[in-house]
């Protein structure tokens, strides 16, 4: 229990330095999964969707309960339907304990949303196995962007306010091998500061740290992705129509390093 108030607390320290991270450590790895959670399964209502999340390791599908966390769930389908979770390294990956993501890869794009929080909501259920909740700081209204999946049962995190709003219905196996061994965050481990990744992004990842996942792509099931839905032809201006064949040849040499997807060793 000594060990767990004092991450507690690590996490707040952590938050302090110019983003929202947080929370303690998972004791009970033998928690069932999301899908079965509390030996029942969650009833569906009219407001949940599903989301998929492309990673370097897998799919993982998670369903989003409204019902549960109002405002989290609308800021995740805001910030999914944007594609901000594209290319976004879990940069904190503790055994036992939770996957945190949700610092964007581009540095100009994240400072749009690091201070764009959402208020709190009440706690509606237990941040159990597969359980998703967003993270936050040691003050009330805190959370913007950043979430973790709970690896085990981490209840003691509900009397501090992380209010889950999805849970993990496919894919939690590859949850389990997303990659741990960088560990805690710097300063307190060795693993990325979360100061240098808002400044940075993901150039400062692929460097220091080349083992992380990533979520490749985020979507809302049935859903197309906002970027890629097309007008009518007769609907689009001059400058949205098609640019000859000729012209679009080097297209695939603008990527930015950012865009491209993790190396693995």
């Amino acid at each position: 229990m000594l060990r767990l108030s004092l991450l507690a607390l690590s996490l707040i320290v952590l938050c302090c330095v110019g983003c929202s991270g947080e929370v303690p450590t998972a004791t009970d790895p033998e928690v069932p999964e999301a899908a079965t959670a509390g030996g029942k399964e969650t009833p569906t209502g009219a407001d949940d969707y599903q989301v998929l999340l492309e990673t370097t390791k897998g799919n993982i599908k998670l369903e989003v309960h409204p019902d549960w966390s109002p405002r989290g769930a609308e800021r995740f389908k805001e910030l999914v339907k944007m594609g901000y979770y594209n290319d976004t390294a879990f940069f904190r990956v503790i055994d036992g304990f939770m996957a945190q993501i949700g610092i964007n890869g581009d540095p100009e794009l994240h400072a749009k949303w690091r201070d764009n929080n959402i208020m709190d909501d009440p706690v509606v259920e237990s941040n159990k196995r597969g359980y998703v909740s967003f993270a936050k700081t040691g003050m009330p209204n805190s959370r913007s962007t950043q979430f973790f999946i709970n690896f085990g049962d981490n209840s003691n995190l509900d009397g501090m306010g992380f209010s889950p709003f999805a849970k993990v219905i496919e894919g939690m196996d590859v949850v389990d091998s997303l990659y741990k061994g960088y560990g805690e965050g710097a300063p307190q481990g060795r693993g990325p500061y979360q100061g240098k990744i808002v400044d940075e992004g993901n150039v400062y990842l692929k460097k220091e740290f080349p083992m992380l996942d990533y979520i490749k792509k985020a979507t809302i099931v049935g859903e197309e992705p906002a970027e890629t839905k097309e007008k009518p032809e007769s609907e689009k201006s001059e400058s949205e129509k098609p640019a000859p064949k000729e012209e679009k040849k080097d297209d695939a040499a603008v990527k930015s390093e950012t865009e491209k997807p993790a190396t693995k060793e």
